[in-house]
């Protein structure tokens, strides 16, 4: 226990899936928990998004732990309305020791090759999946350089953002680009002692994945695929004969990149991946 004691963790896409699962984590190992999600839905995402009641459960999942958390709606597309949600924390908690830019989507068209994609597709992916990490970035870094405490920042990317995949291709793009910014900032906050790392998993088992649309992307040639018809498709990616892993798997990396555990680790693209790089 206590292996991020008395740390001020700010994730991104809080509200359910791996950003829940790391907020969790890290509040079960001492940190007090800044929770941003944006709890609404967007048009050209083929799934439901968090819901404000899926933020409150992650409040009370981290109040179970002992630990202090301070949740907030917010557009990781809006740089005002991260830096506001970022000047809240500072106000409550004085400090900000990791950054968990998690906040993501997934749209497609089921056979869609990337010249086909919609513009709305295209863009709002971009937006969120690649911009708003740097509007995250951009809204901590300087309340971390400032304290002059060092810290740890961790971007989510993607066993996608280490390699090509079909129909998918603004995915691939905005991952790819997560490996060159976190490059990019390890070298430039190396001198203040903050580590930057992306974590890349395989497919994991979140509503992301966990839906209809995806199903029927990975099963074209059935009219209405479920969950058991896509399985077999998912563990295909895999080397270890998994269909995915599990938000927690994903959790335990980010608490290792997180602490001291890590001192010296960044600028690493880490898979929690289950082979499907080697395969």
């Amino acid at each position: 226990m206590g292996r991020v004691a008395d740390k001020v963790a700010f994730i991104t896409g809080a509200a359910r899936g791996q950003g829940q699962a790391h907020a969790v984590r890290l509040a079960e190992e001492g940190a007090d928990i800044v929770a941003l999600d944006l709890v609404s839905s967007i048009r050209s995402v083929p799934y439901e998004l968090a819901s404000p009641s899926d933020l409150a459960e992650t409040v009370e999942l981290v109040k179970a732990t002992g630990r202090r958390i301070h949740a907030a709606k917010g557009d990781v597309r809006d740089q005002a309305s991260v830096d506001a949600v970022v000047a809240d924390a500072i106000d409550e908690f004085g400090h900000i020791d990791i950054v968990v830019a998690n906040a993501g989507i997934f749209s497609f068209s089921a056979g869609t090759p990337t010249w086909r994609l919609a513009e709305d597709q295209w863009q709002d992916l971009i937006d969120v999946n690649l911009t708003g990490v740097w509007h995250t970035v951009k809204a901590v870094v300087p309340r971390m350089v400032e304290a002059g405490r060092g810290g740890a920042i961790i971007l989510t990317s993607s066993s996608a953002g280490l390699e090509g995949m079909p129909n998918m291709g603004h995915y691939v793009s905005a991952k790819h680009g997560l490996t060159g910014l976190m490059r990019s900032l390890a070298i430039e906050l190396g001198p203040e002692r903050i580590r930057v790392n992306t974590v890349n998993p395989t497919t994991v088992s979140t509503r992301m994945v966990l839906n209809d649309a995806t199903y029927a992307m990975f099963r074209p040639d059935l009219d209405h695929p479920s969950l058991e018809d896509a399985v077999p498709a998912f563990t295909e990616f895999n080397a270890i004969p998994v269909p995915w892993v599990d938000p927690s798997d994903v959790a335990s990396a980010v608490l290792w990149l997180a602490s001291d555990e890590a001192r010296y680790v960044t600028g690493v693209a880490l898979p929690i991946d289950a082979g499907a790089l080697v395969k």
